[in-house]
């Protein structure tokens, strides 16, 4: 079984100064996989990235709650972090496993920092990591488009690190 784990969807990064590319779709596409994970009791977590006290994304702080636009129950585990791997200095991996998850299907926010840290660390636990390939975006850097990250994380993670898969084609 695999659970969804869905990444710092947080007022701050969604809707701050800088924009998220496709920000409405991709929320189109976290909602269809919240619809589908809770259809197949599925265990649902969602990541919220916070700083040290004092600093504007504070535990605590409104940047960091959840943005609203995303259909929740109240069934999900909603768990504080500190590093971009969402495993790190936390208890997700004791989570899953308490929860019989083998495997983790990653999405949300930022393709290269989040995303791709939890990915990689994903796979190193031993979990089966899957990516959604519509289901993360970023912004815009001067170096490249967000667009121009998200399929160069999309090509680079697939294989070794983990599996790539659009959300339509994913059943939990």
């Amino acid at each position: 079984m695999h659970a969804l784990l869905i990444l710092d969807m947080q007022m701050g990064l969604f809707h701050g100064p800088d924009k998220p590319w496709a920000g409405e779709a991709l929320l189109d596409t976290l909602n269809t996989l919240l619809s589908k994970a809770r259809s197949a009791g599925a265990p649902v977590f969602l990541a919220r990235h916070v700083g040290p006290p004092g600093s504007p994304i504070e535990p605590g702080s409104p940047l960091t709650q959840l943005v609203p636009q995303l259909l929740l129950t109240g069934n999900e585990v909603v768990f504080e972090k500190n590093r971009p791997n969402a495993f790190a200095m936390t208890d997700l991996a004791e989570q899953l496993k308490a929860r019989g998850a083998e495997g983790v299907v990653i999405a949300g926010m930022k393709t290269q920092y989040c995303v791709d840290s939890t990915c990689r660390a994903a796979r190193d636990l031993g979990f089966d990591a899957v990516l959604i390939a519509e289901g993360h975006t970023c912004s815009d850097t001067p170096a490249l488009s967000a667009q121009e990250i998200i399929a160069h994380h999309n090509a680079t993670l697939a294989g070794p690190f983990c599996r790539v898969v659009r959300a339509e084609d994913w059943h939990f």
